[in-house]
């Protein structure tokens, strides 16, 4: 999260927002958001989401699969995730990510499954 600027803005049970800056550090060599920052903040808002609705104490949370469909380029500005979960089940959990500009225009969406793995203490 650090290292692409990602910053969580809200956490709520069933809604999880989080920005990421388009600059250098998200751009593809054409100058563009690249799409695998699209996709590393939609695992990420994921994610996050799914820890809040676990014991992380007693499992694991992982991304076992995520599809994105990039719809409009960017080359500046803030991109923001909005997560919201579409099954929220005790083996995995899949969640709706759409990203969208300071308009709210939709520049990506994509859909993430994550796994809820029980910690074995190893």
């Amino acid at each position: 999260m650090e290292a692409l600027g990602m910053e969580v803005l809200s956490l709520k049970e069933d809604a999880v927002l989080v920005t990421m800056p388009v600059d250098g550090r998200t751009r593809q060599p054409a100058g563009f958001l690249h799409g695998g920052a699209s996709a590393a903040l939609a695992e990420t808002a994921a994610s996050i989401g799914a820890v809040s609705h676990v014991d992380v104490d007693k499992v694991n949370i992982f991304g076992t699969e995520i599809n994105s469909s990039h719809i409009k380029s960017k080359r500046d500005g803030v991109v923001t995730a909005k997560a919201i979960p579409i099954h929220k089940g005790k083996t995995s959990m899949v969640w709706e990510v759409k990203i969208v500009d300071e308009q709210e225009q939709l520049i990506s969406i994509s859909r993430c499954t994550v796994r809820i793995m029980p910690k074995t203490g190893k």
